[in-house]
């Protein structure tokens, strides 16, 4: 039987940036799954902090050349990847001269947020989703973690959704510790705009900061996990309250398996009750060959 094929689409990634909850996540939670027979992809952004040259990025150039077009500006788009080999795993890094740059990850060396983080969601978010179209690998499940991931599901559910690759994908969005206080430019919706989206969708963040960043990711997502034991309160209840399903926080030792599991719950929505015995049988066939390994 084919491999469930899984997206994981991160803010942090170890080594390439300190640990935290998120970035001990984007690195082990790929490998975990991987290791659960499925087939996998990883992305995050080329920070001006990830050290090319000892972490072996190469620039991937059959993938790279496309322009993406943020309010009326062109942005290059410049794909990166490098190995993680005691995993086997490859990252692929979105990189921009313009955005991405500069020696710091969402904050200058002052701490300030910088104050086009909003067209850095949208350029990271697009470039990725572009990306996955020209490796022609079409995932059944796109896991997001931190808050610039956050427009991935806007774009894959609206902008993407005729586009046979991503037309059967389920999201799901892991909230964190993440959050600022912060405003994005009162234009953001405006920003936001291209074919497929529209302002019925981009309501909830006419006021565009943090909790309503990730409601809109809420919204457009098919489920959501409390990625970290700390979130900010009104996105939870939010998540919660939308009645779509929720894992709650889980430790170092049961995340991998939870998370398999609640993957398998997310892929199996919508579908036909016929199919849903014969995958529920699959499922189960294939967690009994792991355990005779």
């Amino acid at each position: 039987m084919e491999k469930k094929k899984i997206l994981f689409v991160s803010q942090e990634i170890m080594p390439y940036l300190p640990e935290t909850e998120m970035s001990y996540i984007g690195r082990y939670l790929p490998q975990g799954i991987q290791e659960n027979k499925r087939e996998i992809r990883a992305f995050m952004p080329r920070y001006g902090t990830v050290n090319e040259r000892r972490n072996q990025l190469h620039e991937v150039i059959r993938l790279s050349g496309m322009n993406i077009i943020i309010d009326d500006t062109d942005h290059s788009l410049i794909i990166k990847v490098a190995s993680i080999q005691s995993a086997r795993m490859q990252v692929y890094f979105i990189d921009n001269d313009d955005f991405f740059h500069r020696k710091g990850e969402l904050r200058d060396k002052e701490g300030k947020f910088y104050s086009d983080n909003d067209e850095r969601a949208i350029f990271f978010a697009r470039g990725v989703l572009e990306t996955v179209k020209k490796l022609r690998w079409p995932p059944d499940l796109v896991h997001c973690h931190g808050w610039i991931t956050s427009l991935v599901p806007l774009y894959l559910k609206n902008a993407f959704k005729e586009d046979p690759i991503f037309s059967k994908s389920k999201v799901v969005y892991s909230i964190y510790d993440d959050g600022f206080d912060d405003k994005f430019p009162a234009n953001f919706a405006k920003k936001l705009k291209v074919d497929g989206v529209n302002d019925k969708d981009l309501e909830v963040v006419k006021d565009p900061d943090f909790v309503n960043l990730s409601k809109l990711a809420i919204n457009m997502s098919d489920a959501v996990v409390q990625g970290h034991k700390e979130v900010n309160n009104q996105v939870k209840d939010y998540a919660i309250a939308s009645g779509k399903p929720f894992l709650n926080y889980q430790t170092r030792d049961t995340y991998v398996d939870e998370y398999n599991k609640f993957y398998d719950l997310v892929m199996l929505q919508d579908q036909p009750a016929e199919q849903l015995v014969t995958e529920k049988k699959k499922t189960a066939k294939e967690k009994k060959e792991i355990v005779d390994e």
